[in-house]
């Protein structure tokens, strides 16, 4: 399957963050109801899963999803190259190598952020990766793991892996704890430094940085493009996904009608019926939708009958329309 076009060319981008049992397809989907051009991830999968696992399953998108990039979480040349290809050959736009999950799980598969103290080891990946594809290999790191959390460990990662060839990292604007701290800890706990990464920036002019890190509003993002490429967006555009509704007018310069809340679910309509044909519970596709009316009038009533009726036995998307007709419908688009 071959995914055209997708070859990320404008000069600012946005994205949504890669997160464990989160960012999955049904999520995905629904999310570019919502914005037709910030860059989407998938989940982190280990090459162990596709090389060994049920590869079809793990790689299974729906082609709407484009521009989407395959995570992946390694630390084997070979095994990356063989996985990046896999990539491709399905359609994604983009291969990331993941960099910057602390998690103990992550560190004992000897991947994740762990790797930068070996950057000789991700140079070796991304440049195995870069020989197999043609679409973009990319890098999603921090800023420093434990104590080496200089300026001049970063700067030294970078200018070793960009060597090997990778011309994009996405920056967590932290580093990270690799004993001692929970991954959600991780996230909060170690102090944002946007700084390092303009700094970045400015030290590697030639290469694409995009940032992430505590960046809630669209508002934000754009001051953030001021010194950088492109922002990531995490757990704010997961818990409030409507904020992307003008990420296409305001960042990409498309100034297409943006579809109103309950229009969004109603696109989702036959697709969550399709996907329940195919055995997917209700549950697990209507747990992404809970934020869609944040601060609206009804959400609170949205949310709890969702949340009550959609793991029920024989649910159905009448669920959906009901806690729908809850929710005041003010316009049928937003110019």
């Amino acid at each position: 399957m071959t995914s055209p076009n997708l070859t990320l060319k404008q000069s600012h981008r946005l994205s949504v963050a890669p997160m464990l049992d989160w960012t999955d397809r049904d999520y995905r989907y629904f999310l570019r109801l919502i914005s037709k051009h910030s860059l989407l991830y998938t989940e982190m999968v280990t090459t162990g899963a596709l090389i060994h696992g049920q590869r079809e399953r793990f790689l299974a998108h729906n082609v709407s999803e484009y521009p989407l990039a395959l995570q992946l979480g390694g630390s084997d040349p070979e095994a990356l190259a063989k996985c990046a290809r896999f990539g491709e050959d399905a359609g994604y736009s983009e291969i990331n190598l993941n960099v910057g999950c602390p998690s103990d799980r992550v560190q004992s598969g000897s991947f994740g952020a762990c790797l930068m103290a070996d950057p000789k080891l991700v140079a070796e990946g991304v440049a195995a990766m870069q020989a197999e594809v043609t679409i973009p290999v990319t890098v999603k790191t921090r800023l420093g793991i434990d104590e080496h959390d200089s300026y001049e460990f970063v700067y030294d990662f970078i200018q070793q892996v960009s060597a090997a060839g990778c011309d994009m990292f996405i920056m967590h604007a932290r580093k990270a704890w690799l004993q001692g701290l929970s991954p959600k800890e991780n996230r909060d706990i170690p102090p944002l430094e946007y700084d390092r990464v303009y700094q970045l920036k400015r030290d590697f002019p030639q290469l694409h940085i995009d940032i992430n890190g505590g960046i809630k509003t669209l508002e934000q993002a754009k001051l953030q493009l001021e010194h950088v490429d492109g922002v990531m967006m995490g757990r704010a555009a997961y818990h409030d996904p409507y904020l992307l509704a003008e990420a296409d007018s305001q960042i990409f310069a498309d100034s297409h009608p943006i579809p109103s809340r309950h229009e969004v679910i109603r696109q989702m309509l036959p697709y969550i019926e399709h996907r329940m044909s195919e055995g997917r519970p209700l549950k697990s596709i209507t747990r992404h939708l809970l934020g869609l009316f944040q601060g609206q009038v009804g959400a609170r009533a949205w949310r709890r009958h969702l949340s009550e009726n959609a793991h029920l036995k024989g649910a159905d998307i009448t669920v959906l329309e009901h806690a729908l007709s809850l929710v005041p419908d003010t316009s049928a688009f937003v110019k």
